[in-house]
C-alpha cells in the first residue's frame, strides 16, 4: 500500500494558502525548487494533476480541491497526535500591522490583556499605510491589521465600527481669527489631516501645517505647547496634555471608519482572540459591555 508523506501534503497546503511557491518555500524553510519537486512527487504518487497550469497564479484542479480538503483533515489529526505525544512547539509570533501609531497604546493594552492569559505568546507590531496593510494581508505577511479609513471596509472584517473625529487642543492653545488655523499633524497624507483641511476649507477657513511629526508623542507635545490644534478620533484623544475641544470655533469633523482584519488563511483561533482583545481596548464601550468580554474580565480556563 502506498503511503503519502505528510511533508508533501504540508507543502501543498502552504502553496495553496500562500498562493505562491516562493512564499511557501520561505515559510517551510526550504528552497523554491524543493517545493516544486515535492509537489511533483505528490502528483506522481496520486497519479493526477493537483494544480491547474492553464490558470494564472496558484489554482487547483477539481482533484486538487478534494486532495487539499482531505490533507487539511489528515494534517490536523497528525498535529493533534503530536501535541499529545510530545512537547509543545514554540509559540508562533503573531505579526500585527496598524495604520498609525495613534493606536499603539490601545493595541498594547489589548495584547497585554491577552498575554496575561497566554504568557508564551509573542507579538511583532508595525505601522504602515492601509494600502500596505491590505497588500501584506493578501500576501500572508501579516496576521492582523488594525486600520482607519475614510470609507468602509473592502474585505470581510473581524471587527468594524465608526468613530467621530474631534479637535484637540492644549492648555495654551489660542486661535487668531485673522490668521490661518495652525494644524499639528502626521502630514498631508494623513486621513485626519485631510478631513481637517477639507472641513476648514468648506467652512471658508484657511489653515497651515504648523507642525508635522511622525509619532503621537511628538504631536501631542506640539499641541500641548500651543503650536496648533489637531484632529484625532475621540477614542484616541485621551493623551496627557490634550483636551477635546468640544465648543471649538471650528467646523465639525466627520466620522471615520475603523476595523480589524484577520488573515483568513491563518486558520488560527488565537489570531481571532487576539483581534477581539485589541478591539475591546480600541473601542469606546460602556463598562457593562466591556465586562461581558471574556479576554479582559475572566480567566481563560481553556488554555
Amino acid at each position: 500500500m502506498t503511503n503519502i508523506p505528510t511533508e508533501l501534503l504540508r507543502t501543498l497546503i502552504a502553496v495553496v494558502d500562500l498562493r505562491s511557491f516562493t512564499k511557501a518555500a520561505q515559510s517551510l524553510g526550504v528552497t523554491q525548487p524543493a517545493v516544486s519537486a515535492q509537489i511533483k512527487r505528490l502528483q506522481s504518487l496520486l497519479g493526477t494533476e493537483l494544480l491547474d497550469k492553464s490558470a494564472p497564479g496558484v489554482s487547483l484542479t477539481s482533484a486538487g480541491e478534494l486532495v487539499v480538503n482531505y490533507a487539511r483533515r489528515l494534517l490536523s489529526i497528525n498535529d493533534q497526535i503530536l501535541d499529545l505525544a510530545g512537547p509543545k512547539p514554540s509559540t508562533k509570533i503573531v505579526r500585527i500591522g496598524a495604520s498609525g501609531d495613534f493606536t499603539a497604546t490601545a493595541v498594547a493594552l489589548g495584547l497585554g490583556c491577552y498575554r496575561a492569559r497566554h504568557p508564551g505568546q509573542c507579538f511583532e507590531v508595525y505601522d504602515a499605510h492601509i494600502d500596505t496593510l491590505l497588500r501584506d494581508m493578501r500576501e500572508g505577511d501579516t496576521d492582523i491589521a488594525v486600520w482607519v479609513s475614510g470609507t468602509g471596509p473592502t474585505i470581510d472584517t473581524k471587527h468594524f465600527w465608526t468613530e467621530p473625529l474631534v479637535w484637540v487642543r492644549g492648555p495654551s492653545t489660542r486661535l487668531d481669527s485673522n490668521r490661518p488655523v495652525p494644524l499639528v499633524s502626521y502630514g498631508e497624507e494623513c486621513l485626519f489631516s485631510r478631513n481637517a483641511i477639507e472641513a476648514l476649507g468648506q467652512s471658508g477657513r484657511e489653515c497651515e501645517l504648523a507642525f508635522v511629526g511622525s509619532s503621537l508623542l511628538g504631536l501631542a507635545a506640539a499641541v500641548t505647547a500651543g503650536i496648533g490644534v489637531m484632529a484625532l478620533p475621540r477614542g484616541r484623544a485621551n493623551v496627557p496634555g490634550l483636551t477635546v475641544w468640544e465648543d471649538a470655533p471650528l467646523p465639525k469633523l466627520p466620522d471615520i471608519f475603523c476595523g480589524i482584519y484577520v488573515w483568513a488563511a491563518a486558520g488560527n483561533d488565537d489570531c481571532s482572540r487576539i483581534a477581539d482583545a485589541i478591539a475591546i481596548a480600541l473601542r469606546s464601550e460602556p463598562p457593562a459591555e466591556r465586562d461581558s468580554r471574556p479576554e479582559l474580565t475572566a480567566p481563560d480556563t481553556a488554555a
